[in-house]
C-alpha cells in the first residue's frame, strides 16, 4: 500500500469516526455538541484533499 492510499483511508477515516461521534453526541447527550463536532466533519475532509492535492502536484 503506498502512501497516498493511505494518507486518503487516514482522512476518510478521521472524518467518519467524527460523523458517528457527532450522531451520538446529538442522540444521547446533546445536539449542540453533536452539531459542533458535525462541523468537524468537513473541515477534514478538505485538510485531507489540501495535503492529497499538495502530494499529487509535487509528484509523490
Amino acid at each position: 500500500m503506498n502512501h497516498y492510499a493511505m494518507a486518503k483511508g487516514l482522512f476518510l477515516g478521521a472524518a467518519f469516526l467524527s460523523f458517528l461521534l457527532s450522531v451520538g453526541l446529538w442522540f444521547l447527550v446533546d445536539r449542540e455538541q453533536g452539531m459542533f463536532v458535525g462541523l468537524w466533519v468537513p473541515s477534514i475532509l478538505a485538510l485531507g484533499a489540501i495535503f492529497l492535492n499538495r502530494g499529487e502536484a509535487a509528484g509523490n
